[in-house]
């Protein structure tokens, strides 16, 4: 049961990790095509957004790799 709950955090931590920067980067283009003059504004909202995003799925690899140890 640990593998399995191994593989499920490792897996659903990097769907996450994907479909949240998606939307980050999603939302920012098209704030971009609507207001081009707010360019500089919203790509630092992003790249403060996406490291963000990143984290959790970070820590769940992390907790994946403990319980790996414990196999």
């Amino acid at each position: 049961m640990v593998a399995l709950g191994i593989g499920l955090a490792a897996g659903f931590a990097a769907i996450g990790g994907a479909l949240g920067v998606a939307l980050i980067v999603k939302a920012v283009l098209e704030g971009v095509a609507r207001q081009p003059e707010q360019r500089g504004a919203l790509q630092t909202l992003m790249f403060i957004g996406a490291p963000l995003a990143e984290a959790l799925p970070i820590m769940a690899i992390v907790i994946a790799f403990m319980l790996f140890g414990k196999l």
